[in-house]
């Protein structure tokens, strides 16, 4: 057909993977955001997630801190490890990026994948 003339396939959505468990027994922060999502100024809240990107020499994971005022990522971190590093680098990257801010609401999944709790981590930056 015309679409594999132009070299075109279609690709089968995956089945969705549960990947976060937050039934678990470590120490959880207070949810301070309280589904709040909407700030009035930048350097209030920043929320924290990881996404995993396949590429020919296997996965990377990446961790964003993402500044809720204007949606803009203030800091990353790429890694081959999904683990509390990951997410403490992105942290700091974060921090150093905007001077060392005080009193910003960091909100992240309260979940942990497996053994490597990444947002359950007793470590702090």
């Amino acid at each position: 057909d015309r679409f594999a003339k132009q070299g075109l396939r279609c690709r089968h959505k995956r089945k969705f993977r549960h990947t976060t468990d937050s039934k678990h027994n470590l120490p959880i922060a207070p949810n301070l955001l309280n589904r709040q999502f909407t700030v009035s100024k930048p350097i209030v809240a920043w929320v924290g997630d990881i996404t995993f990107i396949q590429t020919q020499e296997g996965w990377l994971y990446l961790a964003t801190m993402i500044d809720l005022f204007n949606r803009q990522i203030v800091g990353w971190q790429v890694s081959t490890m999904i683990d509390q590093v990951l997410v403490n680098d992105a942290l700091n990257s974060a921090l150093l990026m905007r001077g060392k801010p005080s009193g910003v609401i960091v909100h992240t999944d309260r979940g942990s994948r497996g053994v490597f709790n990444q947002y359950c981590a007793h470590s702090l930056t």
